[in-house]
């Protein structure tokens, strides 16, 4: 045999040694995210699928929370089923005696003074003088919340106040109790009778009483 035949048979058999290798093999495995038909961007992990559905939940009551509103809209009217509620929690009411009409009555007293109302406000030395005026049911509103007002701000460890019916109204004065301090008296100046007004934690226990149908006491109104 020739060089040439030679060279020739051995490149042959090595040629048919690869190729039986190779076909012995089989064919590749696929890779573990796309056996049973399963991609990888098509597996969801169970973690994730929890996450969503707890996610969807409190969205889901978010949106039932927006279906209610909490606001009343009217201020008289919340102050009213504020109290109502109260009444309601409380074993003790005597429904017998309850007179929620009489709040309602003050409330209305109320937005008349606040906001029916004429103020004219001078300094005094120490404080403070007020002339609250109106006309009609606006100047019994006053005279009925305004003078026992001024007693419960004479309680009140900071103030001196005091009261006087006039024509159409009242008058009141509110001074510091201790004249020296400067910062009490610019405080009532401050406040002036809206912000006097407001002063004193009675009010809302105040309200109960009269909706329960208690004596009025040392509370303002009628």
């Amino acid at each position: 045999m020739s060089n040439r035949a030679a060279l020739i048979s051995v490149i042959l058999a090595g040629a048919a040694l690869v190729a039986h290798g190779v076909f012995a093999q089989g064919p590749p495995t696929p890779p573990a995210s796309t056996q049973h038909g399963t991609t990888s961007h098509d597996a969801t992990p169970h973690g994730t699928r929890s996450h969503d559905a707890t996610h969807d939940a409190i969205h889901r009551q978010h949106l039932a929370a927006m279906t209610a509103p909490g606001e009343s809209g009217q201020a008289a009217f919340a102050a009213i089923a504020e109290v109502v509620r109260l009444l309601d929690a409380d074993p003790r009411t005597d429904w017998s005696k309850v007179d929620v009409e009489r709040l309602r009555q003050h409330l209305i007293d109320m937005n008349d003074v606040v906001l029916g109302s004429t103020v004219k406000q001078a300094p005094v030395p120490g404080g403070l003088a007020m002339e609250i005026t109106g006309a009609g049911r606006t100047a019994e509103a006053i005279r009925a919340m305004v003078i026992p007002h001024a007693a419960e701000l004479d309680r009140l460890p900071a103030y001196a106040a005091k009261a006087e019916p006039l024509s159409g109204g009242v008058r009141l004065t509110v001074t510091a109790k201790n004249a020296n301090d400067a910062t009490a008296v610019a405080r009532i100046r401050g406040l002036g009778f809206a912000g006097l007004l407001t002063e004193g934690a009675h009010h809302g226990p105040h309200h109960l009483a009269m909706a329960r149908g208690e004596k009025p006491g040392h509370h303002h109104g009628r």
